[in-house]
């Protein structure tokens, strides 16, 4: 039997990208439902939103179901028509705006994009260079400056080493590379690895995945090869979780798991500190 898909819009008058994390951290409970993503940002003007109400219309229609939505609209008159569509609206103002109003004996002052600014200049310049570290020493490009990493990921080809540490930056300004295994690697103990990294080697953290996910991975990216073999795939996988092991090196099965969990993983595993305010 296969997966239910069901349409979700995550709905923003700003860039959407606050929803969309709060909708998909939801939504990762959930194993077993394809969940065929629609964004619509910017969604700022009345114009925009009767439009965007017809399309939630015309998705019942194809679907045969209500998608979810999940907005973070300021604009209370907008807001009011998106609740009123025919999606299953989840408003995440509105969930928790009227509590925290009580709480405070004061309303709110809505504001589309506050929560975007740059309200501390000294974060905003930690992350950005947390950001520019972790891409100059993304995929083994260069070992140099590796004493200023808070955490070197390793793991085979796409298992979500990149995302992980780009993730790692933006959110909590942490110095994070990445190093990727190779079946090199599993066939000696003098080899590049150990030669490279051993001065570095409780900063190394390990991801693993599945071999059948991997497999489907590697299949968009090299369709028939042997690289995305199911063969391949796993003793590439057994080769690496036992190098994990032989080398005392502490790691996950992403396979189920979102980038925000493995994140916050790594970040408890390794005792690592957030550097943003």
């Amino acid at each position: 039997m296969g997966s239910e898909i069901r349409s979700v819009f995550y709905v923003s008058d700003n860039t959407a990208v606050s929803v969309h994390n709060i909708g998909q951290s939801l939504l990762t409970q959930f194993q077993h439902i394809e969940f065929r993503q629609i964004f619509r940002p910017f969604t700022d003007s009345m114009e925009k939103t009767i439009a965007l109400t017809e399309e939630i219309k015309s998705t019942v229609k194809k679907d045969g179901q209500r998608p979810i939505v999940f907005s973070s609209l300021v604009n209370r008159e907008i807001r009011e028509v998106i609740i009123r569509s025919s999606g299953l609206v989840f408003d995440i103002y509105d969930a928790f705006l009227k509590q925290i109003e009580g709480e405070l004996s004061m309303k709110s002052v809505p504001t589309v994009g506050r929560s975007h600014r740059i309200v501390d200049a000294d974060s905003y310049s930690t992350r950005m260079n947390a950001v520019n570290y972790t891409l100059a020493h993304d995929d083994g490009l260069t070992i140099k400056d590796y004493d200023h990493a808070d955490v070197i990921i390793t793991g085979l080809s796409r298992t979500g080493k990149t995302p992980t540490c780009v993730y790692l930056a933006l959110q909590f300004g942490v110095y994070a590379a990445n190093y990727p295994l190779t079946e090199d690697d599993f066939l000696s103990t003098n080899n590049n690895f150990s030669l490279l990294l051993s001065p570095y080697r409780k900063k190394l953290f390990g991801l693993s995945i599945n071999p059948e996910r991997l497999q489907r991975i590697r299949h968009e990216r090299r369709p028939d090869s042997r690289y995305s073999s199911l063969k391949q795939c796993q003793m590439e996988v057994r080769m690496a979780e036992e190098f994990f092991t032989s080398e005392n090196i502490p790691f996950i099965n992403i396979t189920t798991i979102s980038v925000e969990e493995i994140a916050a993983s790594i970040m408890h595993e390794k005792n690592l500190q957030r550097r943003l305010g």
